[in-house]
C-alpha cells in the first residue's frame, strides 16, 4: 500500500513537472508574440516602442 502511494506521488510529481515546463514554454512564446505584435503595431503607427516617460 505504501509503495502504491509513493508511486502515485512520484507520478504526480513527474506530471506536474511536465505541465509546469509546458506552461513555461507557452508563456515564453506568448511573451515573444506580444512583443513582436506590439513592435509591428508601433511601426504601423510610427510610434516609439520604448516606454514614454511622463514627468
Amino acid at each position: 500500500m505504501i509503495e502504491n502511494t509513493h508511486h502515485d506521488a512520484t507520478r504526480r510529481h513527474l506530471l506536474l513537472a511536465a505541465a509546469m515546463e509546458e506552461l513555461a514554454k507557452f508563456e515564453r512564446k506568448e511573451s515573444e508574440f506580444r512583443q513582436k505584435d506590439r513592435q509591428e503595431r508601433a511601426a504601423e503607427l510610427h510610434l516609439p516602442v520604448d516606454a514614454i516617460n511622463v514627468q
